[in-house]
C-alpha cells in the first residue's frame, strides 16, 4: 500500500470531518489503495492551525496555503475553506501539479467553476468535490435500485433541504451570508446537494424557473454580538451589516435527458427542520424516498406488489451487502454524518492511487454551479432559464 501526504487548507467545521475521515479510513478500510498520513494543516488563522494540529492529529500546521502547494513532502490537497478560497487554492494546487480534493459548492458561480475545472485538466490531477450524501450507503443503494430498474422510468425528482439556524433575527452577519465571500445562500449551502443528487440519480438538470427570498436584511456584525452565535438579543442595537444572500429558494425544473421534472426547496428558516436533507423519486414502477435526519432508512414503494399489500416499506441500509457497510457494524447497528465523508475519503484516495478521475469531480462541480447561476437568472427574470455549464 502506497502513503499520501495529506495537506488540508481549512480549519473550521469541514476541516474536522475531512480530519476524521483521514484518520478512520485505513481503520475501517484496510484495502484503501493509498494510506493516507495527515502531513500538515493550513489556516490563516495561526493559533486556530496550531490548536487544530494538536486536537485533530496533524504532524505540523502551516499558514500560507501558497507554501503547502509548493512543498514536496505534500502529494494531496484537501480544501475545506470558505467558498471565496476555493478559487485561488485550487489554482496553486493545480500549478503544483498536486491531486485535490474540494469542498461543495466547488465555486462561487459557473465561471470560478469553469476556471478550476480548465486548470485541474490542463494539470492532469485527480479532481474530486465532496458531495458526500451520494455515499450514504442508503443513498448508493437507492441509485443502484435505480439502475436496477426498481421505480421505471422517472416522473418526478423531489429535494428539499429544510434548517433554522438563522431565524433569530440577532444572529450575526456570519461569512455565509455575504455574497462575494458565499457566493449564494440557502441556495449554494443547500440546494447545492439537492442537485447533486438530482444529477446523480436522474440526470443533469436542463432549464430552471424558480423565486428566492431574503427574509432579513440586516443582521449584527459579528464582532458586535456577545454570548455566543446562538445567543438571542445579542448584538441588539449595535451597528448592522446587509445581508446579500438569500435566505430560501424555491425552483422548478427540468431534466436534459430524462422526461421527469423537479422541484427543489432550501431554506434556514423552517423552525423545527434542523438538517431536513430529503429526496422522493416518483417513477412508473416504484418509488423512493430517503431523509438525512434518517440517514440509513431507504423508503422504497413496488408498483408491482399486490393490491391490499401495498405501501411504502423500510430499507434499514446497515446489512454488509449494502454499499460501503462491508467495513462497518453488524445490521441495524446504525452509521453517522461522518461516515459519508469517510466513505468519500475512501474513494478519493482510491482514485488518487489508481490515477483515475473520481465522481463526483469538478465537471460535475460546474454542472451544479451552473444550475446556481441559471437559478438566479430566473428568479431576476421571472422566466424559465437554461443552465449552461
Amino acid at each position: 500500500m502506497k502513503t499520501v501526504n495529506i495537506g488540508l487548507v481549512g480549519a473550521g467545521f469541514m476541516g474536522k470531518a475531512h480530519s476524521n475521515a483521514y484518520r478512520a479510513v485505513s481503520f475501517f478500510f484496510p484495502d484503501v489503495k493509498a494510506k493516507p498520513v495527515m502531513k500538515t494543516i493550513c489556516d490563516v488563522d495561526v493559533g486556530l492551525a496550531k490548536q487544530r494540529m494538536q486536537d485533530w492529529g496533524w504532524e505540523s500546521y502551516e499558514r500560507s496555503y501558497k507554501k503547502l502547494c509548493a512543498r514536496d513532502d505534500i502529494d494531496v490537497i484537501d480544501i475545506c475553506t470558505p467558498n471565496v478560497n476555493h478559487l485561488p487554492v485550487v489554482l496553486e494546487a493545480a500549478r503544483a501539479g498536486k491531486p485535490m480534493l474540494c469542498e461543495k459548492p466547488l465555486g462561487k458561480d459557473a465561471s470560478e467553476a469553469r476556471q478550476m475545472l480548465r486548470a485541474v485538466e490542463k494539470a492532469g490531477v485527480v479532481h474530486m468535490v465532496s458531495h458526500n450524501y451520494r455515499r450514504c450507503p442508503a443513498v448508493s443503494l437507492a441509485r443502484k435500485m435505480i439502475d436496477g430498474g426498481a421505480v421505471g422510468d422517472i416522473y418526478h425528482f423531489r429535494g428539499t433541504y429544510l434548517q433554522d439556524w438563522i431565524v433569530d433575527p440577532q444572529f450575526p452577519l456570519v461569512w455565509r451570508l455575504q455574497k462575494r465571500l458565499a457566493g449564494s445562500g440557502a441556495l449554494g449551502d443547500l440546494v447545492a446537494h439537492s442537485v447533486d443528487l438530482a444529477l446523480y440519480l436522474v440526470g443533469e438538470v436542463s432549464s430552471v424557473a424558480a423565486t428566492v427570498e431574503t427574509f432579513i436584511k440586516q443582521r449584527p456584525l459579528p464582532e458586535q454580538v456577545t454570548g455566543g452565535l446562538r445567543a438571542r438579543g445579542a448584538g441588539r442595537g449595535k451597528r448592522k451589516g446587509k445581508v446579500t444572500v438569500d435566505d430560501a429558494a424555491i425552483v422548478l425544473a427540468r431534466f436534459k435527458d430524462a422526461p421527469a421534472i423537479a422541484t427543489f426547496e432550501a431554506t434556514r428558516f423552517a423552525l423545527g427542520r434542523r438538517n431536513q436533507n430529503r429526496f422522493e423519486i416518483n417513477g412508473s414502477k416504484g418509488s423512493l424516498a430517503w431523509d438525512l435526519e434518517r440517514m440509513n432508512e431507504l423508503e422504497y414503494y413496488d408498483g408491482a406488489a399486490p393490491e391490499g399489500r401495498q405501501g411504502f416499506k423500510t430499507i434499514l441500509a446497515t446489512d454488509a451487502t449494502h454499499p460501503y457497510m462491508q467495513a462497518y457494524w453488524p445490521p441495524a447497528h446504525n452509521l453517522g454524518y461522518e461516515h459519508s465523508t469517510i466513505n468519500t475519503v475512501y474513494d478519493f484516495l482510491n482514485a488518487v492511487a489508481a490515477k483515475k478521475i473520481p465522481k463526483p469531480n469538478f465537471e460535475d462541480g460546474l454542472i451544479v454551479n451552473a444550475v446556481m447561476d441559471a437559478v438566479l437568472a430566473a428568479a431576476k427574470s421571472k422566466r424559465w432559464e437554461r443552465v449552461r455549464a
